[in-house]
C-alpha cells in the first residue's frame, strides 16, 4: 500500500504545531510504509525527513480546488492530510482528512501570518458548524489527535465519517533530567500569544513569586509585547525570548521548576508532553484535553486565577514534591510515542482501502 502524506503545512524556518505533527508522522510511518510526502516549497525540506516528495502547488492557492489532478499520478492507495482543507475534486484515491480542535469556534481570531483574504474566510467559516461538515464528509475517515476532540466532534455531529484517533507525542530520543538533581527557579511557557493562551493570568501571577523568573519563549510581535509588558507586576522577573531554538528549548526545560499552560482551551498540548518527556513538571489549566494529556502527573489550576497557579508553583517549590512529579510525568509522557501515532495511521488507512474495495 502506497501511502501520500500531505507536508504543504510544513514551515519554511521552524516548525509550528502542525507542521512539527506533520514531520513527525512522516518519520514514523516511513519506517513501516511506502510513503510519499507532498511539499508546496523545496525550503520545507530542510524540516523534513529524507522520503520521496512530490512539488504540488501551495494548500492556500486556488489551485487547491484541483490539487487532485497532481496527486492522482503519484499512484497513492491512500493520501493523508494533517488538515482537513485539502481539495478533493476529482480524487482517485482514499483519503483521511484531520481536524486538530475546535477551538477556533469558540476563539475565533486567526492565526496572525495567514493572508488577509484567508483570515476573513477563516472568521466566517468559524461561524458555523457547516462548512466544517462539508469539508469532512469529504474524507473516507476523519482523524484527530485526541478523544477530547473526538468527544466534542460527535457532540456536534460534524461528520459522518469513521473518525480515528492518530495521536500527537514528543520527539524520541529525549533523555530525562535527574530528580535528584532538582531545578531552577524558573517556570517556562511556550506557545503563541493569542488572547486564548491566557498569558495574562501568569503573569499577574507572579506578583507573589519573587524568587521565580518567568520565560516565555516564544515569537512575539511588538505590539503584543507591550500590551503583555503593561501587566508585569512590580518586582515580577518576566523575561521574553522572542523565540528559542529546540536545544535551547530543552536545555531551559531541564533546568525549570515547571513548564506551565494556562490555556482557555487546546486541540492537545504539545508543550506539556514534551516537558514531562524530561521530566519537568507541568502546571496546567483545568480543561478536559489537559486532563486527558496530563492524567495525574499534572498540577491542574483554575484557568483565570493567577492565585492558584502561584500556589501550584509554591507547592512545586517543597522538593520532595517536585521529585514526585518529575518521575510521574516521565511516566505518563511515555504513553505517547510517534510509532504507535504510525499505527494507528497505518490501521486507518488500510480500513480505507478496504471500505473502497467494498465500495469498487
Amino acid at each position: 500500500m502506497k501511502i501520500v502524506i500531505d507536508a504543504r503545512f510544513t514551515r519554511t524556518d521552524h516548525h509550528d504545531g502542525i507542521s512539527r505533527y506533520g514531520s513527525s508522522l512522516i518519520a514514523a510511518t516511513s519506517k513501516i510504509a511506502d510513503v510519499t510526502m507532498l511539499i508546496s516549497d523545496k525550503r520545507q525540506l530542510a524540516l523534513l525527513p529524507d522520503v520521496p516528495h512530490v512539488m504540488v502547488n501551495s494548500p492556500l492557492s486556488p489551485l487547491e480546488l484541483f490539487v487532485a489532478r497532481k496527486v492522482n499520478p503519484v499512484g497513492a492507495d491512500v493520501v493523508v492530510c494533517p488538515m482537513q482543507t485539502m481539495g478533493t475534486f476529482g480524487r482517485k484515491y482514499g483519503l483521511v482528512l484531520t481536524l486538530h480542535d475546535l477551538i477556533y469556534y469558540e476563539h475565533p481570531t486567526p492565526p496572525g501570518f495567514l493572508p488577509a483574504p484567508v483570515r476573513l474566510l477563516w472568521r466566517l467559516y468559524h461561524k458555523a458548524f457547516w462548512p466544517q461538515r462539508l469539508l469532512l464528509n469529504r474524507a473516507d475517515i476523519v482523524a484527530t489527535i485526541s478523544h477530547t476532540t473526538e468527544a466534542l466532534m460527535a457532540k456536534y455531529a460534524l461528520t459522518k465519517r469513521p473518525v480515528r484517533i492518530v495521536g500527537n507525542a514528543p520527539q524520541p530520543g529525549q533523555t530525562p533530567r535527574d530528580p535528584e538533581a532538582g531545578a531552577d527557579k524558573s517556570i517556562l511557557y511556550m506557545g503563541s500569544f493569542m488572547p486564548y493562551k491566557n498569558v495574562e493570568t501568569m503573569i499577574r501571577g507572579m506578583s507573589g513569586l519573587h524568587e521565580y523568573t518567568l520565560h516565555l519563549l516564544s515569537r512575539i510581535t511588538p505590539q503584543r509585547k507591550a500590551e503583555l509588558e503593561a501587566l508585569v507586576p512590580d518586582r515580577a522577573k518576566v523575561v521574553f525570548h522572542n523565540g528559542v531554538t529546540d536545544a535551547e528549548y530543552d536545555e531551559l526545560l531541564l533546568r525549570a521548576t515547571a513548564l506551565v499552560s494556562l490555556s482557555r482551551a487546546e486541540g492537545y498540548g504539545l508543550p506539556l508532553v514534551e516537558a514531562m518527556a524530561l521530566g519537568t513538571p507541568v502546571i496546567a489549566s483545568d480543561i478536559p484535553i489537559f486532563r486527558e494529556v496530563g492524567g495525574e502527573a499534572v498540577s491542574y489550576v483554575h484557568p483565570e486565577s493567577p492565585a492558584e497557579f502561584a500556589a501550584a508553583v509554591t507547592a512545586l517549590g517543597e522538593d520532595s514534591l517536585w521529585r514526585e512529579r518529575s518521575r510521574t510525568s516521565v511516566e505518563r509522557a511515555a504513553k505517547f510515542n510517534w510509532d504507535e501515532s504510525a499505527r494507528q495511521l497505518l490501521a486507518a488507512a488500510e480500513e480505507v482501502v478496504s471500505q473502497r474495495r467494498r465500495k469498487a
